[in-house]
Parts: C-alpha cells; structure tokens; sequence
C-alpha cells in the first residue's frame, strides 16, 4: 500500500509518499481502508520531532514513521474477538490517541475496534475524518471526560463545567478544528455563546450558532466583553491570561493548547482553570455521531490534498488561520 512516512525529523519536505506492507491485525482490531485522513497539530508535533514539548519529556522516535492519528473509511477485515464490527462497515475515529502509533496517514490501517465508531450517514468521509480528535476534545471538555486519568500538564482529574441555558461561554480561536466544535456544542446545550476569531470566519461562525462575534485583529475582547461564565481558549500561549479578566468570579478557564497562569492570581480572581489531554473513545464518537446525524453538528472542512499531498496540507496548517479542518483524501 501507499502511506506517508518520515525518515527524520524536519518541515514539510520530510514526508514521503513511500509504498509500505499493509498492517496486519491483533486481537480486538480492524483493518479499514482510509478514505480520508483528518490533520491534527499532534502531526506535526511528531513531524518536528517533538520540540514542542520540554527536551527531558520528549520521547524517542523510531524512523521512519506514519503520522496522523484521525481517519473514515471503510473495514475490509475483522479479528475473530470483535463483535461491534463487520466487513463493509464506515467507520471513524481517533486511533491510540494520545501515541504516535495511529498511523492514519495511509491507504490501510490497523485500528482497534474500541476507538472507532459507525460513521454518520449524514456526512461524508471527509468531513468525518476531519471530526474525531477536534470533536472529542471539545466533548471531553465540555460534556463527558469518559476516564479518571489526570492531565498530565495539571497532574488534576478535570471535571466537565456543567453548561445550562442561558449560559455565558466564550471561545477564542472560534474558527479552528476544537473551536468550531466547542461553539456548536455550547449552543446544544443553549448557552449564550461569544465566539472570537478574525473578522474573515463571521460568518461561518454565525451560521454555527455564535451569538455575537469579536474581531480579534481591532478588538480585545477584554475590552467589550465581562460577567462570562466559562472561556474556552483553543489559542494558548503567553497571551491567554487576558482572557481571564472577562469571567467572572467562579469562573473557569478551560486552555486547549499549553497556557500558564499565576495559581495566586485566579485564586485572587476566584478562578479555576483546568485542562485535558484528549483520548480516544469510539462509544463517544457513537455518542457525537448521532448528534452529526440530527444536524446538530457539521463539520467546517478548510480544505483538502490528495495523499501523495501531504507536505503542502501541513504548509497550509502552518499558515493558521484555519476555518475548520484540513483533510487528506486517500480514496477519490
């Protein structure tokens, strides 16, 4: 078969549209041909060898390696345990996740069964490949952890904030993979929802559900916006900590991406921020798909590359800006 592997650490140009033995399958897995294959910053974390993460926390690679972690497509065999599954079944979902062992970036793969679900009927393989690690980690945030394992950025067991109608949520980075999702998925629950971003994802964000828009370009949002009873930062970094002048007291801070805060300051503030760090889980995605199904929640797809086009989706991934999700098509 065909897949995209990498023999060294490095940009876009490392990876290679090589031919590679189709895996086999242990207990409890099945072999699934990729239709399509979402993107996910993990990727090219792992293509980059890792230097996101402190030196004495990075793991050993072993070269060459496939990347990707998301996936739809369609099972052609079934290990004899496996009962959830048949052959011909569509399926996605998020595959070892957190682990460099997903492998999705190919024309097969191996993958256990406990992390995949039936893929809705009502959206295709692209937009279901674009779905799993950005939809569970907004769902696993919000609505339904699904394991007592501590972040290991907080070493804390994160509790779900329960979201009630009426509701104030705000999400920066609103446009993105989580954050379209963590928008939807605040409206589901009825909550009043304040998404910021640029001012070119208006209005894929109004349509989605946003009650009101900020331009994060010409304004700061701690300027405008205050009372907020939960922020969802899928942005991070150095500059997060504006946002949490916006919650209110009881508040709480939810940072996808890597994001300090001073303990003394959100206790002064009466605060709590808390974070996770994603897992696969196909009953969840069971759980997500109905809702995909009863349309109450699509899938923002930024755009896609053929297989053997892989660099340049990750050189458009580093552009930013990214409106949805970035997807390879493997089967045309």
């Amino acid at each position: 078969m065909k897949a995209i592997q990498f023999h060294e650490a490095g940009g876009p140009e490392v990876l290679r549209y090589d031919e590679v033995p189709v895996p086999d399958i242990g207990p409890g897995e099945v072999l699934v041909r990729v239709h399509a294959a979402g993107i996910n910053p993990p990727d090219w974390y792992l293509r980059e060898g890792m230097k996101v993460m402190p030196a004495e926390m990075r793991p050993v690679l072993e070269f060459p390696l496939i990347p990707g972690t998301d996936m739809s497509g369609v099972i052609q065999a079934v290990a004899p345990d496996v009962r959830r599954f048949a052959v011909g079944d569509e399926v996605f979902g998020m595959l070892r996740f957190p682990g460099f062992d997903g492998r999705t970036y190919a024309e097969y793969v191996a993958a256990p069964a406990s992390d995949l679900a039936h893929k809705p009927a009502g959206i295709d393989h692209v937009q279901a490949a674009g779905a799993p690690m950005a939809v569970l980690t907004a769902w696993q945030y919000l609505v339904d952890l699904g394991h007592d394992v501590p972040s290991p950025f907080t070493g804390q067991v994160h509790q779900p904030v329960p979201i009630t109608p009426g509701m104030t949520v705000l999400v920066n980075g609103a446009a993105g993979g989580v954050g379209h999702f963590a928008v939807q998925l605040a409206k589901w629950k009825r909550a009043h929802v304040i998404a910021v971003a640029s001012n070119r994802h208006e209005q894929f964000l109004r349509k989605l559900g946003a009650d009101e828009f900020i331009d994060y370009t010409t304004t700061r949002a701690a300027d405008v916006v205050s009372g907020v009873d939960l922020v969802i930062d899928t942005v991070g970094g150095p500059d997060s900590s504006r946002f949490l002048t916006v919650l209110k007291r009881g508040g709480t801070m939810l940072p996808v991406f890597f994001a300090q805060y001073d303990p003394e300051e959100t206790a002064r503030l009466g605060i709590t921020v808390s974070n996770i760090q994603v897992r696969s889980n196909g009953p969840q995605l069971a759980e997500i798909g109905r809702l995909f199904d009863e349309g109450k929640l699509q899938v923002g797809v930024d755009s896609t590359y053929p297989l053997p086009e892989a660099g340049s989706a990750h050189t458009r991934a580093a552009q930013g800006h990214i409106q949805g999700k970035i997807v390879l098509t493997v089967v045309s």
